[in-house]
């Protein structure tokens, strides 16, 4: 049954955990696997615990974007319908009643079937549909989930009727009440899996989230809700774990493991923090980590305080992988001790799509690909983003045009509006595309495939520079003479394509010969060398404006403007009204890659 949060709320943190506990106990298992307890020699019990994370409103192995079967040059598939034929595959294998089903986080954001019923058709309305990931996750028999930053994005609203929909508890030890620093979320669950041994196993699954959604979701939790760092709540919370007899502590984590954060100095926790929690945090046995994207089979840390190895991993995302936990425990001294843990991940694509999770979701399936399909308006010329990363190219102008247009008419009539209005945007995806001819939902949401919102924020031509700067380390340095390769030249030191920002209204040469930090060059604006002290209006998504990418200036600029209607929904809106897009009246090469001052292309 899902988490009653009234009752939470109301007690103590202590009593709250014990609720937690008895909500979310599962099904006691039937014995399999352990000798049997008149043997001889130790006594054994194995079980599996299977993880996903960063499934992201995946559930079919299906794009929305391009209308057909999901596909990348690995051969990757996505969605639960394909996760829940690898988890009856194990369940067989390994007995049912021995595995327990994990998530760590960012379930109802990032496709246009979340989007669809959180907005479109939102599962608030009064008499308001499942939630398609409660359904699929509810028919799959999930445990436990842990809360990820993008449950946050659609408003605490949707993230409760979510969380009331779901058979299993959502998990967030870090995440707590912003007036009585109470957990809003559960904690922890405990889960008994039966042994002929003598004793059950308890197994215990805390969720930690992420701290970032302070910043990245202010505009829904400030003064609501607060995160403090996973390490602090890891260690309130596990040692407790252990008194009320856990035998293994999982931790599943919204959480990468690089210990790296996006957003710099303006929180004093860890972004990535996985690693630390296993270094530091005495009593964990694993940790399925999310967050980051990125395929960890196994990666082991080794605790300060024991010298034992925490084992973790990170399967991928949107349904491309499950993670198995394989536990090995021996009975001794009365009382269950882990003696081995091993993980790795199976690869969805090697699997078919699960047909009762198929059949369970064709309707709302159905209904999300025509409204995706509804044609919005027409386009002069086909424009792709392959290039994006590497050249200013017009669908990215597109973008930003948008964007400039929406602030100059939002700062019309105030002290602001004489300003120049510039606009930064990334190439979100490498594989939109507006074409010639008819455009749909789906070509114009493509251009912008996350859930931000828009600001206005001032800065001055000086701060402008360095924030272009920064943006300019995302290219691999040069020199010249030097072979370029497109395919090598971007995602320097890891930088996302999203990390990488374009402006638009201004002029600027990026010599990637240089080093990072000196590579802007001729910078100017309608025709004339920008003034350092010259104030600009900048267009700029939520997420950079609230410390996203570490990038200098923004988060502490003056905040001019903000609007809570998603970028893509304006550009859809944008299309509408104008009825045609036509490249020609907003598109021009403003920023070019150099060396010494000669184009690289």
């Amino acid at each position: 049954m899902a988490f009653d949060r009234r009752t939470f709320i109301g007690t103590t943190a202590a009593t709250g955990a014990a609720v937690a506990l008895a909500g979310a106990t599962s099904t006691p298992a039937a014995a399999a696997g352990p000798q049997d307890a008149k043997a001889k020699g130790p006594r054994t019990y194995a079980f599996t615990v299977m993880g996903t994370t960063d499934l992201h409103g995946n559930v079919f192995n299906w794009d929305y974007f391009t209308d057909k079967e999901f596909d990348d040059k690995a051969h990757n598939d996505v969605g639960l319908a394909k996760i829940s034929t690898l988890v009856e595959q194990v369940r067989a294998e390994k007995g049912r009643r021995n595995t327990l089903l994990i998530d760590a986080g960012d379930t109802i954001q990032g496709t246009q079937l979340s989007y669809y019923y959180a907005k479109v058709d939102p599962i608030t309305a009064r008499r308001g549909p499942v939630h398609p990931m409660a359904q699929a996750m509810n028919a799959i028999g999930y445990d436990a989930a842990a809360l990820g930053n993008h449950e946050f994005n659609y408003g605490i609203p949707v993230l409760r009727k979510f969380e009331e929909q779901c058979d299993f508890p959502l998990l967030g030890a870090n995440a707590l009440d912003a007036k009585t620093l109470k957990p809003a979320f559960a904690p922890y669950s405990m889960h008994k899996l039966r042994t002929p041994c003598g004793r059950d196993v308890k197994v215990a699954v805390l969720g930690l989230t992420n701290p970032g959604i302070a910043l990245w979701d202010k505009a829904n939790v400030q003064g609501k809700m607060t995160f403090p760092g996973l390490e602090e709540q890891a260690a309130k919370y596990v040692p407790r774990l252990r008194s009320m007899g856990a035998d293994v502590v999982i931790v599943s984590a919204h959480s990468g493991s690089s210990g790296t954060s996006s957003y710099g100095d303006q929180l004093p926790y860890v972004e990535n923090a996985a690693a630390l929690v296993a270094e530091q945090v005495p009593g964990i046995d694993a940790i399925l980590v999310g967050h980051a994207h990125t395929e960890i089979p196994e990666y082991r840390v080794r605790n300060r305080a024991t010298g034992k190895d925490v084992v973790l991993s990170e399967p991928l995302k949107w349904g491309q992988r499950l993670t198995l936990f394989d536990f090995e425990l021996v009975w001794e001294k009365g009382r269950w001790s882990v003696a081995k843990v091993a993980a790795k991940v199976l690869n969805s694509n090697t699997v078919a799509e699960d047909a009762k999770i198929t059949r369970l979701l064709s309707d709302e399936h159905g209904k999300v690909v025509a409204y995706v399909n509804q044609v919005i308006g027409t386009s002069t010329q086909a424009m792709s983003s392959a290039e994006g990363p590497v050249k200013d190219v017009p669908i990215i102008d597109l973008i930003n045009h948008v964007q400039a247009e929406t602030v100059k008419a939002a700062l019309a009539g105030t002290q602001w509006a004489a300003l120049p209005v510039l606009s930064q945007a990334s190439c979100f995806s490498r594989t939109a595309a507006i074409p010639a001819g008819q455009v749909t939902i789906r070509d114009a949401a493509g251009l912008y495939p996350f859930e931000n919102t828009m600001e206005a924020r001032l800065l001055t031509g000086a701060q402008l520079k360095e924030y272009l700067e920064y943006s300019a380390r995302y290219f691999v340095r040069t020199a010249p003479g030097d072979v370029v390769d497109p395919a090598k030249l971007t995602n320097a030191e890891a930088i996302p394509d999203y990390n990488y920002d374009a402006v638009y209204g201004l002029s600027y040469d990026i010599d990637i010969a240089q080093p990072a930090g000196s590579r802007i060059s001729g910078l100017s604006f309608r025709g004339k060398a920008v003034d350092p002290a010259a104030q600009f209006v900048l267009a700029v998504n939520n997420y950079r404006a609230s410390g996203g990418g570490n990038f200098p200036h923004v988060p502490q600029a003056k905040q001019l403007w903000s609007n809570s209607d998603e970028i893509r929904n304006t550009i859809i809106q944008w299309v509408k009204a104008k009825g045609t897009i036509d490249p020609a009246q907003f598109a021009s090469v403003d920023w070019r890659l150099t060396r010494a001052g000669v184009p690289v292309f």
